[in-house]
């Protein structure tokens, strides 16, 4: 059972890192060329959610043992 958590709290922790560093360079991107700050924002939300998606599915893949 340790295990199964272990594996989802890493995929929290993942996700995490990664929407972190998608608007890290989101930000750099705009920064660099304000004038495709609306595109750039657009593939960043769409990217957000796909990777809490993921988390999501992990999570929920993840099967706990029910008490009898």
């Amino acid at each position: 059972m340790g295990t199964k958590a272990f594996a989802v709290a890493l995929a929290a922790l993942a996700g995490g890192i990664g929407i972190g560093l998608l608007g890290s360079k989101a930000a750099e991107a705009t920064g660099r060329n304000p004038g495709a700050a609306t595109p750039i924002l657009v593939i960043s939300i769409i990217l957000a959610a796909l990777i809490e998606g993921i988390f999501i599915l992990s999570a929920f893949a993840v099967t706990y043992p029910t008490a009898p």
